[in-house]
């Protein structure tokens, strides 16, 4: 059984800040923990986020705790669910919605003190300063993402290369042994990394450019084009002398599938083929028609392929 960093920081962060609570001599000193709970989050961004909307949600819930128990019904289970027919509209107004849990506790608190002087006010402000703020010193550390997402993409790299080597070979010798493995295997990779490149984005809160985001982001892009790719290809009947050009062409892309940018090298290369189909002679057949229409998107598909890497 595999223990994640989460866990590990709940386990430290509970009674750390139950721990701190009860120096303080807090009334419901054990709350600070379940605070602690539900502010320990995955990433920096989302941390401080969550801490935010929750201590937020919890002073408007004690506004609203003296008015209702205090002022207008008094303490008594139906003034509880008046106040949060109130209370829950307000914060779903100001897009606090999850500090209601978190108020849900305090509110309780206040109502179970039976009167909301300052002394209890200040006792709950501090509850919540430690629980929160507990959460908040654990979740400044996360574990680098650095070497599961270079993992990713030596495997995205060389899944691209074997599917345009699949790709030249049946287009020189027609051979469909290939399984198409790779395909699905990307796929599953790629929809991995990109969640986990966006956990690294929310990781890094200064940092404005990130690399691995944007690389599996052009990596996808360029897995959908490999998809529409695919069908094209199989309309084309080997061997011909196009198909055997750009075949070349496809053993030279697999062959420079790497994170440094040579599409223009490349861009060019189609540039000058695409000229030499265009002042060759014109189909004889309705079957060879249809061939070189495959071809001359095929070629399309390409250059889009090349133009995403360029853009990277």
């Amino acid at each position: 059984m595999k223990v994640g960093y989460r866990t590990i920081k709940t386990a430290l962060g509970t009674p750390i800040a139950i721990w701190i609570a009860q120096l303080l001599q807090l009334e419901n000193f054990v709350s600070a923990g379940i605070l602690t709970i539900l502010c320990i989050q995955i990433t920096r961004k989302r941390s401080f986020l969550t801490s935010w909307y929750r201590f937020s949600a919890c002073l408007i819930a004690m506004g609203f705790s003296y008015i209702f128990f205090e002022l207008l019904v008094g303490f008594n289970p139906i003034a509880i669910g008046l106040m949060l027919f109130a209370f829950i509209p307000v914060t779903v107004r100001l897009k606090l919605t999850q500090g209601i849990v978190t108020s849900s506790v305090i509110i309780l608190h206040l109502y179970i003190s039976g009167d909301i002087g300052w002394s209890i006010i200040w006792n709950e402000i501090v509850l919540i300063t430690v629980g929160i703020g507990t959460a908040l010193l654990l979740n400044l550390y996360m574990p680098s993402l650095e070497n599961k997402l270079e993992d990713y993409q030596k495997r995205v790299e060389e899944n691209f290369r074997v599917i345009l080597k699949e790709i030249a070979t049946y287009l020189r010798e027609g051979r469909d042994s290939w399984t198409g493995k790779e395909m699905a295997e990307t796929e599953e990779i790629l929809e991995k990394a990109t969640s986990l490149a966006f956990r690294d984005v929310e990781n890094h809160l200064l940092r404005i450019h990130n690399r691995h985001y944007h690389y599996f982001h052009m990596r996808t892009k360029q897995f959908d084009l490999l998809q529409r790719m695919l069908p094209l290809v199989s309309r084309i009947t080997p061997p011909s002398k196009h198909g055997g050009r750009i075949a070349d062409f496809f053993d030279e892309l697999s062959e420079a599938v790497h994170p440094g940018n040579t599409a223009v090298l490349f861009l060019h290369q189609l540039n000058d083929m695409k000229e030499e189909f265009r002042e060759d002679e014109l189909p004889e057949t309705r079957e060879e028609f249809e061939a070189r229409a495959s071809l001359f998107h095929l070629l399309h598909e390409i250059e889009q392929y090349l133009i995403f890497k360029s853009s990277f």
